[in-house]
């Protein structure tokens, strides 16, 4: 029985790995493989970080479910979200550095305060018009990037074909009505360690 669910297991992820017009294969990257530049296993292994960090988060506490979001792009990990105090901050960058295969992280979690739904609503509306503007900009594949906004600051996470991509990206957040700072952590093509051919 294990041998068959191995089998199955395998030719999924073989599948789904020919598939380009999906934003998210059985990993879930997030990322779709037709555009991303990051050779397919690379891709993988990121998957598994992705994975096996989410994992480890849930297990320190299941209120980081919803909380506090991940990302690995190139073993490079984003931590996103809220946590009640500083102390739990430095545990989930602690829990970060300690997965198999970092090269860096970056801990954007901020300390939660008490819920504004205006300040969310206006976070959500400038999340939603980045995503837009990217979409519509020829020049940017809008589906190499991760937008995350708290309280009119744009968190953006993804791999920039070329420099002048990258700054356009950070120059159609900056252009939004209301949004005060742009935290860009963008990697250029070039700055991967393997990419495709």
């Amino acid at each position: 029985m294990k041998n068959k669910l191995l089998i199955f297991f395998f030719i999924s992820v073989i599948f789904s790995g020919c598939v380009g017009v999906s934003s998210k294969g059985i990993f879930g990257t997030g990322v779709s493989v037709a555009f991303d530049p990051r050779t397919v296993g690379t891709q993988v292994d990121d998957s598994i970080m992705q994975k096996n960090l989410s994992g480890r988060v849930l297990l320190m506490d299941k209120k980081y479910l919803l909380s506090v979001k991940t990302k690995v792009l190139d073993g490079r990990i984003f931590l996103t979200g809220k946590v009640d105090n500083p102390e739990e901050k430095l545990k989930l960058t602690k829990l970060a550095w300690e997965t198999s295969g970092v090269r860096s992280v970056r801990n954007d979690i901020k300390i939660k305060e008490e819920f504004n739904f205006q300040q969310s609503a206006k976070d959500i509306l400038i999340t939603s018009q980045l995503r837009t503007a990217m979409i519509f900009n020829k020049n940017i594949k809008a589906t190499n990037y991760q937008i995350d906004t708290y309280k009119k600051k744009v968190y953006i996470y993804g791999i920039a074909l070329t420099s002048d991509e990258k700054d356009l990206v950070i120059s159609e957040a900056e252009e939004i009505l209301d949004v005060e700072n742009v935290v860009a952590s963008i990697i250029l093509v070039d700055d991967l360690r393997i990419q495709k051919d």
